[in-house]
């Protein structure tokens, strides 16, 4: 949730941002009228209370006909009161209701417009010229390294094996994320990718693209993880942290699903656009004040892995209108894709400011031991859909694909090779 104080103080803003996003902006209204009849309701509830308070002492002073009196009024009175707090209880939810519905306040950084608005901030390497290039997929079958055949008669359209080398490749790239992210200072975990409501919700993906994630209603009310952000956000939900010494850095490593609803029809061919897939998430805690320059390093850190994979990409400043609803900036990183000729999203890191830790109640104690809330940030480390970049930018004339030299040592070996 977004800081009430600042829909109080400056509405225009947080109207400016919905309008940003191609959201209502009237949700501003709604929100400061339900507020307004939350304090109102508030007010009442304690007036009411306080009369009760002040009537229970006079009855304890009076006698005879007096108190009888006295007793049918408080009488009177409690039912005034029982009525006041249900409506102060009806004004919290709606209240509450009206407050989860606004997104995050877009930086005013980011550009404007939606989903190719995007900004380029820079490009590293250069494609290299491939002649006749063969696609992922096509690579992965020859090289033994994919199965999407059997994959599908076993799960359904847009699931997959990875077989021998595929397998290796995937946990050689995921374990070199993990030790580039333990050596700057992140703490590994490998976190439950069921998760509660609230913790689902807390994090922002229970709003607009709530289709996109798979519900295990009948029994036990649990989501499925389409990314552990979701639970690496909930782990320090209801506690007040120290971050006396710094931000609180985690990389979680851990199977993601997505339902992908409404993109029937694109990317079905591979593995670009699955069901199920791997995944190294970088999630940080810190200071409001720390959030922009932990983004930087963030960026920087998934920079640094895609160097270790050589492969062409850009960076790029994600529109407004393009955000999730708990981002209030992102830079995504694109690899080059031969065969598409064009880039394609490997990473994404965002800033959520205090937007997740105020929906999770996780805070941090200022200078003077006041409680704050919270900012959290997060990044792709590496994913199952780099293998993509990575089989199609190293490809080689016989069909083989050289690994680039830092990934071949946690792979196993220098180049893949048809079966």
């Amino acid at each position: 949730m977004i800081d009430l104080k600042i829909v109080r103080d400056d509405p225009d803003l947080v109207r400016a941002s919905q309008r940003t996003r191609g959201e209502d902006p009237g949700l501003v209204d709604a929100l400061l009228d339900a507020d307004a009849a939350r304090r109102a309701a508030i007010v009442d509830a304690d007036t009411l209370r306080s009369e009760q308070k002040a009537l229970g002492k006079q009855v304890g002073k009076a006698q005879g006909d007096e108190k009888q009196a006295l007793l049918a009024k408080g009488k009177e009175l409690a039912e005034q009161v029982k009525a006041a707090v249900a409506r102060q209880s009806e004004a919290d939810e709606a209240a509450a209701k009206a407050h989860r519905a606004i997104s995050n306040i877009v930086a005013s950084e980011a550009p404007a417009g939606g989903e190719d608005d995007y900004v380029v901030l820079e490009h590293v390497g250069e494609p290299r010229e491939i002649e006749n290039p063969k696609d992922h997929l096509e690579l992965g079958e020859s090289l033994g390294l994919l199965d999407m055949e059997r994959g599908a008669k076993v799960s359904g359209s847009r699931f997959y094996f990875l077989t021998g080398q595929g397998a290796f490749l995937q946990l050689g790239l995921l374990n070199m994320a993990a030790q580039k992210a333990a050596a700057n200072g992140f703490t590994l975990m490998v976190p439950p990718v069921l998760v509660r409501p609230e913790v689902m919700e807390g994090t922002g993906f229970l709003g607009a693209h709530a289709d996109e994630v798979y519900h295990l209603d009948k029994d036990d009310d649990l989501y499925l993880v389409g990314t552990s952000e979701v639970p690496l956000a909930g782990y320090h939900m209801d506690e007040i942290l120290d971050l006396s010494d710094g931000p609180k850095r985690y990389a979680g490593w851990s199977t993601c699903f997505r339902r992908e609803a409404g993109s029937y029809g694109k990317d079905t061919r591979g593995i670009i656009r699955v069901h199920q897939f791997d995944k190294v998430e970088g999630f940080i805690y810190c200071r409001p004040e720390d959030a922009e320059a932990e983004h930087q390093r963030l960026l920087g850190w998934e920079k640094d892995m895609l160097a270790a994979i050589d492969v062409p990409y850009r960076v790029i400043d994600v529109a407004g209108g393009d955000l999730g609803s708990s981002a209030s900036r992102k830079f995504d990183c694109e690899a080059w894709v031969p065969t598409q000729n064009t880039y394609r999203e490997l990473t994404s890191t965002s800033n959520c400011t205090t937007f997740q830790a105020r929906r999770l109640s996780i805070r941090y104690r200022d200078e003077n031991g006041k409680p704050q809330t919270a900012a959290t940030l997060n990044g792709t480390l590496a994913t199952t859909r780099w293998l993509v970049a990575i089989l199609e930018n190293h490809q080689q004339p016989d069909g083989s694909v050289k690994l680039p030299p830092e990934l071949a040592k946690f792979v196993g070996t220098d180049v893949l090779t048809p079966r």
